[in-house]
Order: structure tokens, then C-alpha cells, then sequence
């Protein structure tokens, strides 16, 4: 997707402001759907929820559509095919965590964002989600320092480690922990097909060739193709760490620039449920301060 010009003029900071709307209503309608959620409901029940609700709202096509994913298939254990990521009609449960993750489009604009959840009590649930917070920072301090995406990647991942978890992004196709975001250019009739838009897909696969003709990739890994510091532009960046059958993340926008780097929006659930339960660590204030 086209990823350039969101560094300094009126029209960059106009784009920059579409992006933001669009993420801030996809995680509006993930907090919407995920407050009405109630024992029984389905993944699928969830999914539908939440794309109703965008496109409701003004979103009038997808990257891809909303998954949902309840208890154990939040920390993707035993997931070996791509059609396991896609909804099931697995029944949420009393004290059962759950992601709901969409990517909508509107006006060509494209937001991908992930929110964790649980119904009633979850203390570890809690737990994981106050640990994922330094994760946030790491990612945006690394970026700005200029490190390769692979070694960023390396570090989100002995974090992990470190904290006694186990990454789960590397159970996503091409293990990805982000790609590139942009809007699409693609004039292709609007379709979904298996889960994603052949508009997004279309323009995804144009930014692949333009990429790997400068040694460079969209799509965010740990192999030698991210071995490269991230393009300027935007990405949507999500990491997911698991213990045992418990797995969380968030998904936002991070905006890279020739010379610094700084997430998009920083009143989103997960940033402002760590401001409530603890003062912002140094790092994230310069960071705040910074975007």
C-alpha cells in the first residue's frame, strides 16, 4: 500500500488525521462490542458484531474482516493452517479472554487493530496486559534508534522471554509482528474473499514488488527479509505474547519518519488502561511528548 509523504506537509498531516479517525472508530466499535459481549455468544456472533457496527459507521470495505478469537485460541496453540484464525463457533464463557481484531477501509484509508478483553475476572489476563505495556515502548525506542526491523523484532522477542512468556506472533503467517499501512489505490470492484479485501490485496502485493526491488519488505519478521530499519510510513504493529492458554496483544499504527518514529494516537484502551493503573514509565512520556 502507498506509504510515503506522511512526514510534514498540510496534505501529509491531513492523511495522518484520516488514519487516526479510522483506527480510533475501529477500536470504538472492539470496546462497543466487546462491552455488550455475554456468556454463549460465538466467535462468529462476535466477528459479525463488530462488522456491522463499522460498516454502520461509514467503513465500506476491509483489509481483512473482523476475527474474534475467545479463551484458548487468544494464545493460537496448536494453530496450523490459516483457516484457524478465522472465526469459530466457539461459545464465550464466564472469566474467558478474547481478541477481536479487524481491519477496516473507508475512503481508502486502512486501520488493523487488536483488543484484548475478558468476560468477568481474569487476574492473569491483567497481569499479561500491564506486561505487554513495555513492549510499546521498546518497539518505538528501537525504531527510532535505527535498528533493523529484524533485531527489533529479535528484542520484542527476549523481552518476552524475559518476562516468562512465549511470543505468539510468530504463529502468524510469515510470523509478521506488522506490516506496512497506506491507503489503497487499488480499482478493483470491491470483494471479499477468504476473510480479505482484493482491493488491500491488490495494492499489498504492488508495495511486496516495489520492496523487494529495493531489498526491502512491507511485512514485518525476523528473517533476513527485515533486515533492513523500517521504511517511513506507517505500520500496524501487533505483538501477541502467550502463557500457556492465555494470549494478549494490541494492534495500532506506528509512524516512522526519515528520522524518528512515534505510535499515531496515544488515547487508545490499552494506552489509557495503563495510564489508570500506573504512572508512564520515562520513556513513554518522551514518547507522548514526541507524537
Amino acid at each position: 500500500m502507498s506509504h510515503k509523504n506522511v512526514t510534514g506537509d498540510t496534505t501529509a498531516r491531513a492523511e495522518l488525521d484520516a488514519f487516526r479517525e479510522l483506527q480510533q472508530l475501529a477500536y470504538q466499535a472492539a470496546s462497543d462490542v466487546a462491552a455488550a459481549l455475554e456468556p454463549g455468544v460465538t466467535e462468529r456472533e462476535a466477528a459479525r458484531r463488530v462488522r456491522e457496527l463499522l460498516e454502520a459507521r461509514g467503513v465500506q470495505d476491509w483489509f481483512h474482516t473482523p476475527f474474534a478469537w475467545f479463551g484458548d485460541r487468544t494464545a493460537f496453540r496448536n494453530f496450523r493452517v490459516p483457516f484457524q484464525f478465522f472465526p469459530t463457533g466457539r461459545r464465550l464463557e464466564e472469566g474467558m479472554a478474547f481478541i477481536l481484531d479487524c481491519a477496516p477501509v473507508r475512503d481508502g484509508y486502512v486501520a488493523d487493530i487488536g483488543y484484548s478483553g475478558y468476560l468477568g475476572e481474569n487476574p492473569l489476563h491483567d497481569l499479561l496486559m500491564d506486561d505487554l505495556r513495555a513492549h510499546r515502548s521498546l518497539i518505538v525506542e528501537r525504531v527510532r534508534a535505527g535498528d533493523t526491523l529484524q533485531d527489533v523484532y529479535r528484542a520484542v522477542d527476549a523481552l518476552i522471554r524475559e518476562q516468562g512468556y512465549d511470543n505468539r506472533h510468530r504463529v502468524y503467517p510469515g510470523r509478521v509482528i506488522a506490516h506496512q499501512l497506506g491507503k489503497v489505490t487499488s480499482r478493483l470492484p470491491r470483494a471479499i474473499v477468504a476473510g480479505f479485501g482484493v482491493r488491500s490485496l491488490q495494492t499489498l502485493v504492488g508495495d511486496l514488488v516495489v520492496e523487494r526491488l529495493h531489498h526491502r519488505s512491507p511485512l514485518w519478521a525476523d528473517g533476513d527479509v527485515s533486515a533492513h530499519p523500517a521504511t517511513p510510513g506507517l505500520w500496524a504493529v501487533e505483538p501477541h505474547i502467550g502463557f500457556r492458554d492465555l494470549g494478549v496483544k494490541f494492534e495500532e499504527i506506528l509512524v516512522v519518519t526519515e528520522d524518528d518514529a512515534h505510535w499515531l494516537d496515544d488515547d487508545l484502551p490499552h494506552v489509557r488502561r495503563w495510564a489508570r493503573t500506573s504512572p508512564a514509565p520515562a520513556a513513554a512520556s518522551e514518547e507522548t511528548a514526541t507524537a
